[in-house]
């Protein structure tokens, strides 16, 4: 976040690159031909695009997961039934390892929908210098938890936080104000938040529990589900 003061509620359109149909200066028009430079308006559209690109691809992975969780489960319970230990040992020890890498996405994907939001409402209200710390912060933060496993998502959101840190530097320039990385990164981690407690209640939604008669099972399942 961008720290407050007289100008941080400051709309977009206050900004000389906002709109290819905003009137300019003809140097300024001529500047920004030389140097290529796409609007700031388009610039977000653009990330908004590709953040749902991968937003889709998160929640793609999250049914993939689910079915296989569900395959898994039902091996589980069936060895447990014939009581076989070691074989539904091994089932719970994949369902937890599965179990873990979901979590991740499902957290992933439920942030990713909060920043686009975030953004949209910058589209429509521009309230540009307020938003785009902590929205580039949670990307960032995103990227770096979901690379271990899904690692193309996780480069193409390095990407996109490249591209929301320019515009965090652009808005700064404009405004004249220095970025503020205390309050972006506590809203930043708010954001974050919400999304974590979303998914533990979405996990225990989709994901059932395991039996725990003996062995591997005497935890409760919820130990399953990492935090």
């Amino acid at each position: 976040m961008l720290s407050r003061g007289r100008n941080s509620n400051m709309s977009y359109k206050s900004l000389k690159n906002w709109d290819r149909g905003q009137r300019e200066p003809l140097l300024s028009k001529l500047t920004e031909r030389v140097h290529h430079q796409e609007p700031l308006k388009e610039r977000i559209s653009q990330c908004v695009y590709k953040l749902r690109v991968q937003q889709n691809r998160l929640e793609g992975a999250n049914l993939k997961t689910q079915q296989h969780d569900k395959s898994l489960f039902d091996k589980c319970v069936q060895a447990q039934m014939v009581k076989d230990t070691a074989r539904s040992t091994m089932y719970a020890n994949e369902i937890a390892e599965i179990r873990k890498m979901a979590k991740i996405t499902m957290r992933s994907e439920l942030a990713l929908e909060q920043v686009v939001l975030r953004l949209e409402t910058i589209q429509e209200f521009g309230d540009v210098a307020a938003t785009m710390g902590p929205i580039a912060g949670v990307v960032s933060a995103i990227k770096n938890q979901v690379q271990g496993v899904i690692p193309q998502v996780g480069y193409e959101l390095g990407e996109i936080s490249e591209a929301l840190n320019g515009v965090v530097m652009e808005v700064g320039e404009a405004t004249g104000q220095n970025y503020d990385f205390e309050a972006s990164g506590s809203e930043a981690q708010k954001i974050l938040s919400e999304a974590n407690t979303i998914a533990d209640t979405r996990m225990r939604e989709k994901f059932p529990e395991l039996p725990s008669p003996t062995g591997a099972f005497e935890r409760p399942a919820e130990s399953m589900i990492p935090k």
